[in-house]
C-alpha cells in the first residue's frame, strides 16, 4: 500500500484530499510549519503532495523563500518518492480546448510563479514528478479559510452582499473537489508521471453554474447585476488524462455535485 504525505493542514483541497485518500492509502497529513520534523522521514513516502501556499507567492513576484513546493522538494533525496505538484490552468493563454502543449501565457504573479515552480521542480526532480494543471475547484463553502479566492468563494461573497452576477455567454472549466480527489487516487494507482490537465474538459457557462450552486438558496431578494469585468473564457482539453485513468467525468455529474453543494450550504 502506498504511503502518502500531504502538506497543508488548513487548506480546502488538503483537508478533502486527506480525508478521501485515507480510505485507500496510508496517509500522513501535516502543516507546512511542521515540515522540519519530517526532514529525515520524507524519503520513506511513495508520494508527497503539497496543498499549502504562501500568501506572498500568490500576490508578489517570485521569491524562492515563498515557494513552499521547492522547499519541500529540496528534502527529497531519492528517486522513489514521487512529487505531485498542483499547478494551475492559469499558466495557459485563455482559449477553448487548451491542451498540455498549448501556448503558455501566465498573466498574474500567481500564475507566473506557478510556471516558475514547474520549471524548477522538473529540473530538480527530473522525471519523478507529476504536474497537475488544475482548473477551478468547486466544493462546500465550509469553515476553512482560504488565502486564494476562487470562483466559488467570490460567488458566496457576492451572495452575502445580496447579489449574483450575470456573466452573459462567458464560460470556464471546473472540477468538483470530489472528482479531483477521485482523479488523484486513480493517478496514484496508475503511477502516472508528466504533465496533465485536470478539469471537466467542457464549456461550463458561468450563469449555469451559478444557477446550480444557488438552487437551494431560499433568500428572497437577490439582485442580478451585469458583470462588467473582462472575463477570459476558456476550457481545458482533458483527453490525455482521461485516456489514462478512464473514469466518468461529465457535466451531469458536475451539476449533481453543485446541487449537493448548494443543499449543504443552504439547508
Amino acid at each position: 500500500m502506498n504511503n502518502i504525505l500531504i502538506v497543508g493542514k488548513r487548506g480546502f483541497i488538503g483537508n478533502n484530499l486527506s480525508k478521501y485518500l485515507k480510505k485507500y492509502y496510508i496517509v500522513k497529513h501535516i502543516a507546512f510549519k511542521n515540515l522540519k520534523k519530517y526532514k529525515s522521514k520524507i524519503n520513506k513516502f511513495d508520494y508527497v503532495i503539497n496543498t499549502s501556499i504562501n500568501k506572498n507567492y500568490i500576490e508578489n513576484k517570485y521569491n524562492i523563500k515563498f515557494d513552499n513546493d521547492l522547499t519541500i522538494s529540496n528534502l527529497i533525496k531519492n528517486d522513489k518518492t514521487t512529487y505531485i505538484f498542483l499547478s494551475s490552468r492559469k499558466v495557459y493563454k485563455s482559449k477553448a480546448n487548451i491542451k498540455e502543449n498549448s501556448k503558455l501565457l501566465p498573466k498574474s504573479n500567481y500564475s507566473k510563479n506557478k510556471l516558475i515552480t514547474e520549471k524548477k521542480l522538473k529540473k530538480k526532480l527530473k522525471n519523478n514528478i507529476l504536474i497537475l494543471r488544475v482548473s477551478n475547484v468547486i466544493g462546500n463553502k465550509g469553515s476553512i479559510k482560504k488565502i486564494h479566492k476562487t470562483f466559488i468563494d467570490i460567488f458566496f461573497i457576492n451572495l452575502k452582499k445580496g447579489f449574483i452576477l450575470d456573466n452573459g455567454r462567458n464560460y470556464k472549466d471546473f472540477i468538483g473537489i470530489d472528482k479531483l480527489c477521485e482523479i488523484i487516487k486513480k493517478i496514484i494507482q496508475k503511477k502516472l508521471l508528466g504533465v496533465f490537465n485536470v478539469s471537466i474538459g467542457k464549456k461550463i457557462y458561468l450563469n449555469n453554474i451559478i444557477k446550480w450552486l444557488n438552487k437551494f438558496n431560499k433568500q428572497k431578494t437577490i439582485k442580478v447585476l451585469k458583470n462588467n469585468n473582462k472575463i477570459d473564457s476558456f476550457y481545458l482539453n482533458n483527453e490525455k488524462l482521461m485516456s489514462k485513468i478512464k473514469i466518468k467525468n461529465s457535466i451531469s455529474e458536475l451539476k449533481k455535485f453543485c446541487y449537493k453543494t448548494s443543499k449543504k450550504n443552504f439547508t
